[in-house]
């Protein structure tokens, strides 16, 4: 593995990799504990609709379904804020037009040949010196919100009606989560692709749930270990040619299975004595 590091797909692949780990591990803990795992996956699959346009127009892929993504977020949240209870057909409806918009505009793409792996599961050994400023610029942001707004955002998180009661713009934040989650999913689809972002997104937070008390500490915890399945999942795929984001994906899965058998046994040994 050190030799590797020689390479440029290589250092960029990790630095991308813990970038990606550690924005995953704070807009993951914001999605688990304001429960947007399915709205979540409702955005990643949404976006492909952003990735049909880089493809059609030849724009940058992250840029361009960073802006597709953001507006798919805005109606969403604008339709939801208040009816809750539409929330479900609302995102069936953007996750079918946004797929079906950009598998439509691939087909229309002149001498395009679709490699869709690479977008369903990821490509982080193709992570440009560009992607890499796009997503160092993103978590400075996220970090910047979170030190200005942090108590707000705890509040909106887990008591919306509190929050408004104690003058909190609930709308404002309500939206600003879900700015940041669709800005982060766009990001997670390069490394581990559509299909797995959600389980990037959902399975360190909660195994960090399991051993922490607070969201700041989740965060904290579950950036810590998408950094170590990362770099387990990319040692894994460069040791043995296997695809990068499974890697990853099937690391941070085989951890989360471990802590369930151990918790399992911990709570059946003292159960019994």
């Amino acid at each position: 593995m050190l030799e590797s590091l020689s390479y440029t797909f290589m250092q960029n692949a990790l630095i991308a990799g813990f970038l990606v780990s550690i924005i995953s591990g704070i807009i993951g803990s914001l999605i688990v504990v304001n429960r947007m795992v399915f709205l979540a996956g409702g955005i990643a699959h949404s976006a492909y609709g952003g990735i049909g346009i880089s493809i059609y127009f030849g724009l940058p892929m992250l840029l361009s379904t960073s802006v597709f993504s953001i507006n798919i977020t805005i109606f969403i949240s604008i339709l939801t804020y208040k009816n809750r209870e539409k929330l479900d057909s609302i995102i069936g409806l953007t996750w079918a037009m946004g797929m079906s918009f950009g598998i439509l505009l691939v087909d229309l793409t002149p001498g395009y040949n679709a490699d869709l792996i690479s977008y369903l599961f990821g490509s982080i050994l193709a992570v440009s010196t560009s992607d890499i400023i796009y997503m160092f610029v993103v978590l400075i942001v996220i970090l910047c919100i979170l030190f200005c707004f942090y108590r707000d955002i705890l509040a909106v998180s887990y008591d919306t009606s509190y929050a408004y009661l104690r003058g909190i713009k609930t709308k404002l934040f309500y939206t600003l989560i879900l700015l940041m989650a669709s800005i982060s999913i766009v990001i997670a689809i390069k490394i581990v692709g559509l299909i797995l972002v959600i389980a990037l997104l959902s399975i360190p937070t909660y195994i960090s749930s399991k051993f922490v008390s607070s969201l700041m500490q989740m965060m904290i915890l579950s950036s810590c270990f998408s950094c170590i399945f990362t770099f387990i999942g990319l040692v894994l795929s460069y040791n043995y040619d296997l695809s990068s984001g499974p890697s990853i994906i099937l690391v941070s899965s085989i951890f989360m299975l471990l802590i369930l058998i151990i918790e399992r046994i911990y709570k059946k040994y003292n159960f019994n004595t």
